[in-house]
């Protein structure tokens, strides 16, 4: 392919641009038919970044209506190694805040009709998926959060449920319960791909609201004001992400390259 990138970057709910300076635009086929739109790829700190909205820029993509597969794919083929994964996300813990930040470590999924796999034979891969997020972005990540004085958290566990409707009342205070402390759409199966495409991935969780599993305290979410809170704190993110970007080294040291090396059977 003519176009290439060294990172790429999801865009999530409210976030459709990342670059302010000269990009093009580019159309990608894939064996897994188009991703959600067309790609922008443009030169950060030197870099050559590939960015794409994950529901496209028109939002017309509910989460469940993704093409995951596309989409990952679509990077790979542009030589992405590295991807950042913004998204809006519930808070499940009264100490996670809306317009905090948190740098998960960990997943749970609840989805239960998206196709997770590019492997589905006759070669039968297991994929090791025990820590789903890349450990050296991750740590960057934290670094850069830090140094800008966002508020944000470490480490979560977000539990991905199928969408599009929000939770029940009790299906929210079992997540609480269980200790979880974020809740979100689209990292499933999104991460899971990454790992299989021997891709770094990390996510940054942009809180948005409480779910309702504070019974009495806090009013059920509503799409309008996930989008609020994401587009007030959208030019944060954007500075987070481009100074991730000019910390990450081309050299990886992680293990992520290598998930196959002893996943097939």
């Amino acid at each position: 392919m003519e176009y290439k990138a060294d990172i790429g970057v999801f865009g999530g709910t409210g976030f459709y641009e990342l670059f302010d300076k000269k990009h093009e635009e580019i159309k990608v086929d894939t064996p897994y038919g188009p991703p959600s739109d067309r790609i922008a790829i443009g030169e950060i700190s030197g870099k050559k970044v590939a960015f794409l909205p994950r529901h496209g820029k028109d939002h017309r993509l509910p989460p469940h209506m993704i093409p995951y597969r596309a989409n990952l794919y679509a990077f790979k083929m542009l030589g992405v190694k590295r991807i950042i994964a913004p998204c809006a996300a519930g808070s499940l813990q009264r100490k996670i805040k809306p317009g905090d930040f948190v740098v998960c470590d960990q997943l749970v999924n609840r989805t239960f009709r998206r196709i997770d796999t590019f492997y589905d034979g006759p070669t039968v891969t297991h994929i090791s998926f025990a820590d789903p997020y890349c450990p050296e972005l991750r740590q960057i990540a934290i670094e850069v959060l830090q140094e800008l004085g966002v508020p944000f958290h470490d480490k979560g566990t977000v539990v991905v449920i199928e969408g599009p409707r929000f939770s029940t009342r009790a299906e929210s205070r079992w997540y609480t319960q269980m200790g979880w402390e974020v809740i979100n759409m689209t990292q499933y199966p999104e991460a899971v791909l990454a790992r299989e495409l021997e891709m770094c991935y990390v996510n940054l969780s942009i809180i948005t609201d409480y779910d309702i599993g504070f019974e009495g305290e806090v009013s059920p979410v509503t799409a309008e004001e996930v989008i609020k809170i994401f587009k007030d704190n959208m030019e944060k993110a954007k500075q987070v992400i481009l100074k991730m970007i000019d910390r990450i080294p081309l050299e990886r040291k992680c293990g992520c390259g290598e998930a196959l090396r002893n996943a097939r059977v």
